[in-house]
């Protein structure tokens, strides 16, 4: 006599709305890095040689040009023989890089965690060489702990960052090259402020 075969039962993935999600829809949606909420977001950086607050407005214009695991990857100039970003096992996002900033060449890898609708969190360790600000060489470590705020205020738009100070610079026309004076050229005075304004913040911790 026969044994019965017994029946496997699988379960096919749905979707918010109900319709049908394949296993390779499923597999593509999980590796997918995770985009930031449109919105002002607050973001704290610390390292080994800062500890200061930002704000950006985002949407997803900026996040395609500016995502949160690869901006120097992504900047004007930047030339890269490794980029990778890839779902962690347990959960949370790990990203390599490899890149020649023409100023230097810049070797790291992250770990992000958290919900990138409301709050995140970055940890990331670098290795600077050939960098002709001796300072800028060597191993570093910075976390950044980012949190949704809401929508931009009126008088930021996107891409717009407020620094320590109150300065405000716009992220996308500084990895466009372009600033306030026209394509191509940037703002030096605005530089140096930022500078300033970075420094002094720094002192003050």
């Amino acid at each position: 006599m026969r044994a019965c075969a017994k029946k496997t039962e699988t379960t096919t993935p749905t979707s918010a709305d109900g319709t049908t999600v394949t296993k390779s829809e499923t597999a593509v949606a999980s590796l997918t890095p995770p985009s930031r909420k449109d919105g002002l977001w607050t973001q704290t950086m610390s390292s080994d040689r800062m500890n200061q607050e930002t704000k950006i407005c985002i949407d997803q214009t900026v996040e395609q040009k500016m995502k949160w695991w690869g901006q120097q990857a992504q900047a004007k100039g930047a030339n890269c023989d490794h980029t990778e970003v890839k779902a962690k096992l347990g959960g949370g996002w790990e990203f390599n890089s490899s890149c020649d900033m023409g100023s230097g060449h810049i070797v790291s890898h992250g770990v992000a965690s958290g919900d990138f609708s409301s709050h995140y969190t970055v940890d990331i360790d670098s290795t600077t060489t050939g960098s002709p600000m001796p300072q800028a060489n060597g191993s570093h470590k910075m976390k950044i702990d980012a949190v949704w705020q809401g929508p931009c205020p009126a008088d930021m738009k996107p891409g717009d960052m407020t620094l320590p100070g109150g300065m405000k610079i716009n992220m996308i026309d500084m990895a466009d090259g372009a600033g306030p004076t026209g394509p191509g050229k940037m703002d030096v005075a605005k530089m140096r402020a930022m500078a300033e304004a970075m420094k002094k913040q720094q002192g003050a911790q």
